[in-house]
């Protein structure tokens, strides 16, 4: 078993205008995400989510906007992942933040971690993600940015 926390944050990059970046995972093709990322020893969510941004798209939280939306998701593990974490773990805790770029732009995807990327209007990217969390969190845009 591995030793991964239980213990995770959800990036959802976009533009005020609604668009979202998507990117895809290298290890199940056709699966789009945000960026997401497991808690590493004692750092805080925030810190999670900087280094998650940094290590999967070379986006650098400190120069764009980076909000924590105060949303947490407890939901089980997919299966074909349980084997990251320790023996018995079966769920995990998600906390939701969002990246709020100028425009869409092109990003450093991390290799071997994701392998294409795409922006898309918030409604096509919540019906692309595998994730239901990951689509819940994108359909409360419109509320966030005032769009509605």
């Amino acid at each position: 078993m591995g030793t991964k926390q239980p213990l995770s944050v959800l990036v959802v990059i976009h533009t005020a205008d609604g668009q979202v970046l998507l990117i895809e995972r290298a290890d199940k093709a056709g699966y789009w995400q945000s960026v997401t990322g497991s808690r590493e020893g004692e750092e805080s969510l925030l810190q999670t989510a900087c280094r998650e941004l940094l290590e999967e798209t070379g986006l650098v939280a400190t120069e764009h906007q980076l909000t924590d939306w105060q949303l947490h998701n407890r939901y089980e593990i997919y299966p074909h992942w349980r084997h990251r974490y320790p023996d018995g773990v079966t769920h995990n805790d998600e906390y939701v933040f969002g990246l709020q770029l100028a425009q869409p732009q092109s990003v450093q995807l991390a290799p071997g971690e994701h392998t294409a990327q795409q922006w898309l209007p918030w409604q096509q990217a919540a019906e692309l993600v595998f994730s239901p969390s990951n689509a819940a969190a994108i359909r409360l845009l419109p509320s966030r940015l005032g769009l509605e």
